[in-house]
């Protein structure tokens, strides 16, 4: 879950939204070489579902027992955070192409932990997968792969950067670069051919106090009203 801090209050929005904003914004990406692939659609199909693992996890707020603070996606358990890309690769196992797109994002989000040993069984499982779903979608191959990931991390960054309100700069895997000013992402070059992206992601306002229970957070959680985080994202 995004947990995103405004004041006295937090705005938490499910990894599937963000996801779904993320295959949003691609949509609208105008580079003749996503255009034209003849992968597009499971490119596509990999960004909108690119989260599916957290669908369990994301119906209730993570609480740290220690503090009461919300937990995100970055600072859950490890087992969590490892255990979500599995079954997100295993929804997407009627594409098989998407699947593995999915399954290089895991390896790829967690490449810092390359060299820990206690990741190694995860790094195994993600790669093995990854082969496993690469194999049943022919004529593909790695090196196809690895090139076409670059529009999942792209789209990914650019909705973390909007639902997050991330205001410096990111940079996308084309070599451009994003900033989030107030509601407004510009991005440099323009991806977007001078048209406007209108931007949406559901959200859930709970208060930024410490939470007595997992129990009490996911009461607050459940009777938060549903709000909409609109913005627009364009080219400089």
């Amino acid at each position: 879950m995004i947990v995103r801090r405004i004041d006295s209050t937090v705005l938490l929005i499910a990894q599937p939204d963000h996801a779904a904003l993320a295959a949003r914004i691609m949509r609208r990406w105008r580079d003749s070489e996503l255009a034209q692939s003849p992968r597009r659609d499971e490119i596509l199909h990999a960004v909108e579902h690119h989260d599916d693992g957290w669908i369990e996890v994301d119906r209730a707020p993570i609480v740290d027992e220690a503090t009461g603070e919300l937990l995100d996606f970055v600072t859950s358990p490890v087992a969590v955070r490892r255990g979500i890309w599995p079954r997100g690769v295993a929804r997407l196992a009627s594409t098989p192409y998407a699947a593995a797109l999915v399954a290089q994002h895991a390896v790829y989000v967690y490449r810092r932990y390359r060299d820990d040993d206690a990741w190694a069984p995860f790094f195994t499982e993600m790669e093995s997968l990854r082969a496993h779903h690469l194999r049943a979608a022919p004529p593909a191959t790695l090196e196809m792969l690895l090139s076409d990931y670059r529009w999942l991390r792209t789209g990914d960054i650019l909705s973390l950067a909007f639902s997050n309100g991330w205001t410096d700069a990111q940079h996308d895997e084309r070599g451009g670069s994003a900033r989030l000013t107030g509601d407004r992402l510009v991005l440099t070059p323009d991806p977007f051919g001078g048209t406007e992206v209108p931007l949406a992601v559901p959200a859930r306002a709970v208060s930024a106090a410490p939470f007595a229970s997992a129990d009490a957070a996911a009461a607050a959680y459940a009777r938060a009203p549903v709000t909409i985080l609109t913005g627009i994202a364009a080219g400089a």
